[in-house]
């Protein structure tokens, strides 16, 4: 049973709300802390309160999800170390901040943490939880253990590595999509095609390495010879991204980024998205496609 039982989520963004949510529905006493929480009437699940500043009760877990600022995580650290002397173990859901560098003035660095969620937090299975150099035994344990209660799945991270698994994985493709859109090869709705209705469905069976095994390590050996050198590999962030940003085309939130949004509620479009994953996700279980590998029964030989 996890010895958390009270949660504190520091941000109240679409993550930090969706957070809140997955802990609120499954029983936990959820506070969401907030620079205006007035803001925030009506848009939060039944169990959750919003407050603008720290509890004078040490939550058991607080969960970091403001602005990707190293000052401000560091201010809001000290401020937390200075309520609660180390009694709350401290996460932070950074996504693109060093965790050790992050991590160095804490007074309490065993009881710091990485959990980084994905939109929609509330539906989305994956937590990404890495371990930096100061993370105790217990403090993993402990986030596994409440996170599998809220039906979430950690992946842990034995060491904080820039972008985590996730990120790296997606930033890895991404990379390469933006520049065969950029160069004229292909446009953003193939590239989108090509990820929805082949590689998607593909994935959600096998994976990507589970699939190489299935179809051949010697072709797939063989193929990377020949594709490999010829990938995009700059380590520069790639200039067809770059140009949308200077743009200000940050796409749903401005009306337009790989593509146009005029028109449409933004609110409306995420929750839609949402509820397309969770159909998705539920789909995949009743097919028996969840953990692990998905295979027949082993042949007799």
């Amino acid at each position: 049973m996890s010895e958390i039982k009270n949660i504190l989520i520091a941000g109240a963004g679409s993550i930090g709300l969706g957070v809140a949510c997955s802990f609120a529905n499954s029983g936990f006493r959820t506070q969401v802390l907030s620079r205006n929480p007035d803001r925030l009437r009506g848009k939060l699940p039944s169990g959750v309160d919003a407050i603008s500043e720290l509890p004078d009760q040490a939550p058991d877990l607080i969960i970091e999800s403001i602005p990707e600022l190293a000052t401000l995580k560091q201010e809001l650290y000290a401020a937390v170390e200075h309520a609660y002397a180390g009694a709350s173990i401290l996460a932070s859901n950074t996504s693109s901040l060093p965790l050790d560098e992050l991590a160095k003035p804490l007074q309490y660095p065993d009881r710091f943490i990485g959990m980084h969620y994905f939109f929609p937090a509330d539906v989305t299975e994956f937590v990404e939880v890495t371990r930096t150099a100061g993370s105790s035994d217990q403090t993993l344990q402990a986030v596994v253990e409440v996170l599998k209660a809220t039906g979430k799945t950690p992946v842990i991270l034995n060491r904080p590595v820039m972008g985590a698994l996730i990120n790296r994985l997606q930033h890895a493709m991404l990379r390469e999509a933006y520049y065969l859109i950029g160069e004229g090869i292909v446009s953003p709705e193939q590239v989108d095609d090509v990820a929805r209705r082949l590689l998607a469905p593909r994935m959600c069976v096998t994976g990507i390495l589970e699939q190489k095994d299935i179809s051949g390590l010697d072709t797939h050996a063989l193929a990377q010879r020949s594709i490999v050198p010829h990938l995009y590999n700059s380590p520069e962030p790639a200039p067809y991204l770059q140009d949308l940003y200077k743009a200000g085309k940050f796409g749903l939130k401005t009306g337009s980024g790989f593509y146009e949004w005029d028109g449409y509620d933004p609110a409306q479009v995420r929750m839609h998205t949402s509820q397309k994953v969770a159909h998705i996700i539920q789909a995949m279980e009743e097919i028996g496609v969840g953990h692990g590998r998905s295979l027949p029964e082993k042949a007799i030989v």
